[in-house]
Order: structure tokens, then C-alpha cells, then sequence
């Protein structure tokens, strides 16, 4: 892969567990939400993403009450919402600049990915998660702050993952041809999409799950991935 300029990571089960997602940052969030939302709810970033709350759900009048109870049910389903994931961005913020947790990485990940960059590769992330919410997890690791290492981060405000347009945008944004940026993720569906858009695709299988083919090189760590 040596025509590799850029690599392109999710971040759920490819750079970090999905149990640190699943079981530390979604249930801070959701107890956390409702004082949140009413003690910044005059704050115009908050306003924002609750109106957009609204409008995604088709609400057109909502008690904050109404809409606190909407953004826990999405909480619960896991719905992949933009405003959801901004506003969860905002209060793991408080959690993260507080000392409440940091965020989890694989162990070969950190030192991974700053041989790439001093190799001169250009470090991206795309997430389901914020942007915001992308930046705080890489800068609140275990390994300490990696976010000098990342050049840009895409969310769902690009386009979903499973669109083979949201590569297409990305490579454009990147301002490289799509060929020569590497995507790694551990979902066959963003690999596909990411594969139709012309990108090089990596599959990370974390143990204990097996090997197995799913169309895409696999490989176990990003000790494995030459790019």
C-alpha cells in the first residue's frame, strides 16, 4: 500500500473498546442529560441541538421535558442522530475536563498512530460520534492527548457511514484521490461503502473474535496494517 497518503480510522471498536462507549460515556450521558439540558438551556450551542432535536423528530411545539424524554429514548435505542451526538458531546466534555474518566485505546494504537504521522501520513478520524465528542476522546486517552497527531475528523454531519457518498466527500475534503487514502473500521458495511467510494479498506477483528473474510483485509491490531 505504499501509494497510502492518508489514513481515515473510525474510532468504536477499531481504535477503542466499545464496551468504554457502551458501558462508561452512553449511561454518563443519560444521567446526566436532563440537568444538563436545564442548567445551559439559554446557552445558543444548546438551543441549537435541541431545536434540531425537534425537527428531526417532527415536533413542531415540545415542553423541554418532552424533548429531554425524546433525547433519552434515542439514548436507549442508540440512534445515530446529530443532535443526539452533539449534545452528548457537550456534557461527556464536563466528565472528561473534570476527571471522571479517560478515554479508552487499544495498546498498540497510541504509538501506531504517531509512527504514522512522523512518517508523514495524514491522520483522520470519521465517527458516528461528534466531532466535538471525537476530539475529547482522542485528547482525554490513556496515552495521554493525541489529537496534534489528526489533521481532520468527520461525523454524521458529512454523511452516514454506511454511504458510499460520505467517502466521496471525505476524500474531496482531504483533497486526496479517494485510492489513496486507507479506511479502517471494524463494520463490513462502512468498509463496503468505503471500498465503492474507491478507498483502500482494512478490517479490524479485536480478539476474542476471530479472523474471518469479509471481503476486506483483516487483521487483529494496527500493528498489522502496513500502510
Amino acid at each position: 500500500m505504499s501509494d497510502i497518503r492518508a489514513v481515515l480510522t473510525d474510532i468504536e471498536g477499531t481504535t477503542s473498546s466499545i464496551d468504554f462507549v457502551k458501558d462508561v460515556l452512553f449511561p454518563y450521558a443519560r444521567k446526566h442529560l436532563p440537568a444538563y439540558v436545564e442548567t445551559h438551556t439559554d446557552e445558543a450551542e444548546v438551543q441549537h441541538w435541541l431545536s434540531e432535536a425537534a425537527k428531526e423528530a417532527n415536533i413542531v411545539e415540545a415542553s423541554r421535558g418532552e424533548i429531554i424524554d425524546l433525547l433519552i429514548g434515542w439514548i436507549d435505542e442508540d440512534r445515530k442522530s446529530t443532535a443526539l451526538k452533539a449534545l452528548q458531546g457537550l456534557i461527556w466534555r464536563e466528565g472528561y475536563e473534570s476527571g471522571v474518566f479517560t478515554s479508552h485505546m487499544y495498546p498498540e494504537v497510541a504509538a501506531r498512530l504517531r509512527a504514522w504521522h512522523a512518517q508523514g501520513l495524514k491522520l483522520y478520524v470519521y465517527s458516528s460520534g461528534s466531532v466535538a465528542a471525537q476530539k475529547l476522546l482522542f485528547g482525554f486517552t490513556e496515552m495521554g492527548d493525541l489529537t496534534p497527531l489528526f489533521s481532520d475528523y468527520f461525523d454524521t454531519q458529512t454523511g452516514h457511514k454506511r454511504e458510499t457518498d460520505s467517502y466521496r466527500k471525505i476524500a474531496e475534503a482531504i483533497g486526496l484521490p479517494p485510492g489513496q487514502v486507507l479506511f479502517l473500521s471494524d463494520i463490513k458495511e462502512e468498509l463496503d461503502a468505503a471500498r465503492e467510494a474507491g478507498m483502500r479498506t482494512t478490517q479490524l477483528i479485536r480478539p476474542p473474535q476471530a479472523l474471518t473474510d469479509a471481503g476486506h483485509p483483516a487483521v487483529a491490531d494496527f500493528d498489522a496494517i502496513t500502510p
